[in-house]
């Protein structure tokens, strides 16, 4: 079997290393409806790497007036009245460029992430630089045994290292983050090493990995953590361009399946995504992280823990409202 996707491989060159299931089950995947169709192309880059980065200490992000436990969300540097009425337990919306937070709920809880997990994966794997043409096989060793979700990508299902990673990022398949990390030198338990080692480096002291597809709940953290992931992640061109390819058709045999973001928002024409990640897992509840442009700016948003199944893309579309009209531009 082969799968074919369409790749945009810019790769920068001496840029810094800021800096990464198929829709599984009801319980570990979210579903999405009406795709727009696009082809995976087959091939993938054979000598394609990420560029190692220079990763310098994190910053801390500026904050005016903080507060503890907050109920709803407490805003910084925009008028607080009106604040948008969200589901999710924890939020977060700061902008990229000067770390100012806009928007804060619980940030500093520390929760189960689910697949939010993936985007250190995929982290991991471009920094080992491996080629992303080798074959990978899905063995019984990638079938979920913590939640018994099941999977379109059977066992003996053979594709490259990039096409793994593409579903992994984008239809949030768990079998396919398995074998990625099953594939990494020194085995799981090293993969394993080298997100907690990456996350150190990032200054995430309140994040915790156990695995590389986010089924344990033992992958915790903070929406502040999560914030420099996703920061971090959008510096890798691939993390961009796969988290955020709409949908894919892979041939299997004598027919196609479908693959689907598991985020609807990036088929959405009034968002301008970079980066993004969904997860669900029951002891997280829903969960989505984007580096998005609203309101003319660069902003990072961070969603957990929403319970019910549209609600965290309810709540992103309750900031996105709510920046426009407090700080001008008509967002597109």
């Amino acid at each position: 079997m082969r799968l074919s996707f369409k790749l945009v491989t810019s790769f920068l060159v001496g840029a810094t290393l800021l800096a990464g299931s198929v829709i599984s089950s009801a319980a570990s995947v979210e579903r999405d409806q009406k795709p727009q169709t696009q082809q995976f192309q087959k091939k993938v880059k054979r000598t394609a790497k990420e560029p190692k980065k220079v990763v310098h200490a994190a910053r801390p992000m500026r904050a005016v007036a903080t507060s503890e436990a907050l109920p709803l969300a407490k805003s910084v540097g925009v008028e607080s009245d009106k604040l948008p009425a969200l589901r999710s337990q924890v939020a977060l919306v700061m902008d990229s460029d000067t770390d100012q937070i806009l928007l804060s709920k619980n940030s500093d809880a520390i929760t189960p992430i689910a697949s939010i997990t993936k985007l250190m994966t995929a982290m991991v794997v471009l920094d080992a630089q491996q080629s992303l043409d080798d074959t990978l096989r899905v063995t019984t060793d990638d079938v979920d045994t913590e939640k018994g979700s099941s999977s379109r990508l059977q066992v003996g299902t053979e594709l490259t290292r990039g096409e793994m990673l593409h579903l992994a990022l984008m239809s949030s398949e768990n079998r396919a983050a398995n074998a990625l990390g099953r594939n990494y030198p020194g085995g799981l338990d090293a993969f394993v090493r080298a997100m907690n080692a990456k996350a150190k480096l990032l200054g995430m002291s309140q994040t915790r990995y156990v695995e590389p597809t986010g089924l344990s709940s033992r992958n915790q953290s903070s929406a502040h953590d999560l914030s420099l992931l996703v920061g971090a992640a959008s510096e890798y061109p691939l993390i961009r361009e796969f988290s955020t390819t709409p949908d894919a058709q892979v041939n299997m045999g004598k027919r196609t399946v479908q693959f689907r973001n598991t985020n609807s928002l990036v088929r959405s024409k009034s968002w301008d995504i970079a980066v993004q990640k969904t997860g669900y897992i029951a002891e997280a509840g829903r969960c989505l992280v984007m580096q998005a442009e609203l309101a003319g700016r660069k902003l990072i948003m961070v969603l957990l823990d929403s319970q019910g199944k549209n609600t965290r893309i309810a709540d992103a579309e309750r900031i996105r409202t709510w920046l426009a009209a407090k700080q001008g531009p008509v967002i597109r």
